[in-house]
C-alpha cells in the first residue's frame, strides 16, 4: 500500500472511529463463520473494535457443528416448523459442542502473539448466566422438550461487565429459574440482548456480503418492510439460506424494537467487518430503522461541511468561488444530503421574487457518491420548493453539466432570459451556458 493510500484510509475512517467509540455492538457469529478459515481474522477484527472503545457482546451459534455432533452420536435430528426438537440426548451433544466452541473462542481471544493484530490486546472475556430461558412448550401436539426461548436478560449485569471493559461471550444455551438448561437460537439471544441493552448495532455474517438484488449487486440498505419483501422473493426463487434468513428475520425484529442498524457481511471476505463499519459506502447490507442518508435544510453549523464539498470544484473552476462570509449569509438557501453526519451533497435555491423565478445553483455530490443519482434527488427537492413558492421558472448556469440539465427537462436559453438582477451579474468571460425549466 502506498503511503498516500494509508493516510487516506486513516483519514476516511477517523469520523467512524469517533462515532463508534463508547457504542455497544452485538456481534453474532454463526456456526458457518466459526468453521471458516477467516474465523481467526474475524476475531482479530472484533478485538480491534474493542481496542477502539467499542463495547462488544459476542454471541455464537453452532448449527453445523451440532448437526455433525448428532450424526457422530447416531442421533437423527428432529424439527417441527423449522425449530429443532431437543430431547435429553440431543441436549448433551449441544452442550458438548457449545462448550468446546466457547473454549475455542476464549483461547483465540486470549492470544497476545507478536506480529499479529492481537499483540498486547489483553482482553478480558466474560461468560455468565445473563440469559434466563424457558421452554417453548408444545405446538400442534409436538413437544419441543428442551428447546427454549429467552425469558429474561440480565441487562444490568451485562452493562456492568461492558463498563468494566470486558467482552461478553454468550452461547446458544440458557438456564431456567428451575435449574434446567435449554437450547436457544443464537439469533434470538443476539436480538434480545441488543434490545435490552439498547445496543447501537447487531452485526451478523453470511457467505455473501449482505443481500443481493436481481442483478446480483449488494443491497446497501433496507428498511424492515423492504427486508420482509426481499425475504419473500428469496424464498420464492429458492435463493434463501437458513442462516442468512434467520439473521435477517432477527434483524427485522431488532429494528422494530429499537435497534437502529443491523449489518450483514461476509465471513468469506477478509476484513469485511472493518470495511462495513469504517468506510463511507460499507460492503454489506444494513437493515435500518431510518435511512443512513437524509435530505435536510442546511444550518450555520454546516458551513464547514459545505466548504469541504465545494472547494475542490471551485479550485478547478467548475464552480464560482464563494467566500465563507458569503456562504454564511446564503446557507439557508442550501439543501444537503447527509450520511453518517457527513455532508455528501448540496444544492441551493436562490430567489428572484420580482421575476417569479429561482436559480438552481451549487449542485455538488461527493465523488464517492455519484453513482446513485443523488443530484436528481436534490434537483427534485429544489423544484418542489420553487413550485411551493409559486415560481414559474427555474434556471441554472453551468460550464460542464449541460447534458445532465437537458436530460432533466431544462432548455438552453440566452442571457436575455435571465432575471434582471442576475443578468447584470452574468460573467461574459466565463461564458456559462444558461438553462431554464418551466414550472
Amino acid at each position: 500500500m502506498r503511503t498516500t493510500e494509508l493516510v487516506d484510509g486513516f483519514r476516511h475512517s477517523a469520523p467512524y472511529v469517533n462515532a463508534h467509540r463508547g457504542k455497544t455492538f452485538v456481534v453474532m457469529l454463526g456456526g458457518e463463520a466459526l468453521a471458516n478459515n477467516h474465523f481467526r481474522g474475524i476475531l482479530n477484527d472484533v478485538a480491534l473494535l474493542h481496542s477502539l472503545g467499542i463495547k462488544i457482546v459476542l454471541v455464537y451459534g453452532a448449527r453445523p457443528q451440532i448437526d455433525a455432533g448428532l450424526k457422530a452420536a447416531g442421533i437423527e435430528p428432529a424439527y417441527h416448523n423449522g425449530i429443532r426438537i431437543t430431547d435429553e440426548d440431543t441436549l448433551k451433544v449441544i452442550k458438548q459442542v457449545a462448550g468446546a466452541t466457547q473454549f475455542d473462542i476464549t483461547a483465540r481471544l486470549s492470544m497476545s502473539l507478536g506480529n499479529t493484530p492481537m499483540q498486547n490486546a489483553q482482553i478480558n472475556l466474560v461468560c455468565g448466566n445473563f440469559v434466563i430461558a424457558q421452554p417453548l412448550g408444545v405446538d400442534d401436539g409436538v413437544d419441543f422438550c428442551l428447546s427454549g426461548k429467552v425469558r429474561r436478560i440480565d441487562s444490568q449485569g451485562l452493562r456492568r461487565q461492558l463498563d468494566n471493559n470486558c467482552i461478553v461471550l454468550m452461547g446458544p444455551i440458557g438456564a431456567s429459574v428451575t435449574g434446567e438448561s435449554f437450547n436457544l437460537t443464537a439469533e434470538e439471544v443476539a436480538t434480545q440482548v441488543a434490545v435490552k441493552l439498547k445496543a447501537d448495532k447487531i452485526i451478523g455474517f453470511s457467505e455473501t456480503n449482505g443481500l443481493s438484488d436481481e442483478n446480483g449487486n449488494a443491497i446497501a440498505e433496507l428498511m424492515p418492510n423492504q427486508a420482509i419483501e426481499h425475504l419473500a422473493k428469496m424464498e420464492q426463487d429458492g435463493s434463501a439460506c437458513t442462516g442468512t434468513t434467520a439473521f435477517v428475520k432477527a434483524s427485522i425484529d431488532a429494528c422494530r424494537n429499537g435497534v437502529p442498524r443491523c449489518h450483514l457481511v461476509s465471513y468469506l471476505d477478509d476484513g469485511a467487518l472493518l470495511q462495513e463499519l469504517f468506510s463511507r459506502e460499507g460492503i454489506g447490507t444494513q437493515i435500518v430503522t431510518e435511512s443512513a442518508e437524509r435530505l435536510r435544510r442546511a444550518t450555520i453549523s454546516d458551513i464547514g461541511g459545505v466548504l469541504n464539498l465545494i472547494r475542490p470544484l471551485e479550485e478547478q473552476g467548475i464552480l464560482v468561488r464563494r467566500s465563507r462570509e458569503q456562504l454564511e449569509m446564503e446557507i439557508e438557501q442550501f439543501m444537503l444530503i447527509e450520511r453518517d453526519n457527513l455532508v455528501i451533497g448540496c444544492a441551493a435555491l436562490y430567489p428572484f421574487e420580482e421575476d417569479n423565478a429561482g436559480e438552481f445553483a451549487c449542485l455538488v455530490v461527493h465523488p464517492d457518491y455519484r453513482d446513485a443519482d443523488r443530484g436528481s434527488v436534490l434537483l427534485n427537492n429544489i423544484i418542489g420548493q420553487a413550485r411551493v413558492r409559486g415560481y414559474s421558472r427555474l434556471f441554472a448556469l453551468t460550464t460542464r453539466s449541460i447534458h445532465w440539465f437537458l436530460e432533466h427537462g431544462f432548455n438552453i436559453v440566452e442571457v436575455e432570459a435571465l432575471p434582471n438582477k442576475k443578468k447584470q451579474l452574468y460573467n461574459y468571460q466565463r461564458r456559462s451556458k444558461i438553462l431554464a425549466l418551466d414550472l
